[in-house]
């Protein structure tokens, strides 16, 4: 059986922090290691992890700077972890998010049966109101496959909680955790491209909770912008190595939709010149073969491609008030 490193960071989550460590401390699964990364943060994180006297749990925390802790971001805090890990997987999990029941041991069968290079699981969202919904996660493809075979799983979403990494792969990617904000998406994707054995659990292995206060993907910010720098990283890392045409049109399709994601997120005094961002990459990386999908979503993205920022907003607009209208309220 394979041995797998779950590496928790933790910065700004004490609500939470207490729930995550008792959702991964309480599985029974042989070989794995278990190390919490304190990012310097600021509220009780770092004295609830020293009140965990579990022999199994390691707990390490960033340097300090100029006197005081300085938190190096969620990137930082993943590399830290993973430089200290000694499992032949890796594991990310976020400080404010779950391990379903079971998840670890579904996971280590998974890992020994296909050996890949990464595993991707599925997961649930939880909300602030307690509510929990499926993931939009299509995870309909073979349990083994490559992304030039099922370049759909492209689509799922960008980031490294909901994928389990052999760390000599990840560590012979070149693709690292950067700094800013989605800086786990270059190495997500990457990791996607590059792989020869990609891995599929279709069970629900992971609870992450949005729309948590004080959370980035929450929070309105001009750190938005750096999500245009970690795509870029993902095009110039595509660029020298064949992939797939499908696999090209997937990743394009993918960054334009998060984008589109992350523009209500924007300051508004800044959305024009994100939405102009839009479009620059949209024209620049559009393949050639690329057609509109029909409805509503191709018309978006036709407005996107010509950049009418004022008629993309309207539509916006109207479309957040119609599902309003079918939710009732």
């Amino acid at each position: 059986m394979p041995t797998i490193s779950v590496i928790i960071t933790a910065h700004k989550v004490a609500d939470y922090l207490d729930r995550c460590l008792d959702s991964v401390l309480s599985q029974d699964c042989a070989g794995v290691e278990f190390i919490a990364v304190d990012d310097a943060s600021p509220d009780d994180c770092g004295a609830i992890l020293a009140a965990r006297q579990d022999p199994r749990l390691r707990v390490i925390r960033t340097a300090a700077g100029a006197g005081a802790a300085a938190a190096v971001g969620p990137g930082g805090a993943r590399a830290l972890g993973a430089a200290q890990a000694s499992g032949e997987y890796l594991w990310f999990v976020d400080g404010d998010d779950e391990l379903a029941g079971g998840a670890l041991a579904a996971v280590a069968a998974q890992l020994d049966r296909l050996h890949p290079d990464v595993l991707i699981i599925d997961y649930e969202n939880i909300y602030a109101d307690g509510t929990i919904t499926a993931s939009d996660a299509n995870l309909a493809t073979p349990e083994l496959t490559t992304i030039a075979a099922s370049p759909v799983l492209l689509n799922v979403t960008m980031s490294v909680w909901n994928k389990v990494l052999r760390r000599d792969f990840l560590a012979g990617l070149g693709v690292r955790f950067g700094p800013g904000r989605y800086e786990e998406v270059p190495v997500a994707a990457a990791a996607l491209l590059a792989a020869a054995r990609v891995g599929v659990l279709n069970q629900v292995c992971y609870r992450y909770r949005r729309s948590r206060t004080g959370s980035f993907m929450g929070t309105i910010s001009d750190l938005q912008f750096d999500i245009f720098t970690s795509y870029q990283t993902i095009f110039d890392f595509m660029a020298t190595r064949p992939v797939s045409a499908a696999a090209r049109a997937a990743l394009f399709t993918r960054a334009i939709k998060h984008y589109a994601w992350a523009l209500p997120k924007v300051p508004r005094s800044r959305r024009r010149e994100f939405f102009g961002a839009m479009t620059r990459d949209f024209r620049r990386w559009r393949p050639a073969e690329y057609d509109f999908p029909s409805g509503p979503r191709g018309t978006g993205l036709k407005l996107i491609s010509r950049g009418s920022y004022r008629t993309y907003s309207a539509l916006e607009r109207l479309n957040q008030v119609r599902v309003a209208l079918r939710r009732g309220q």
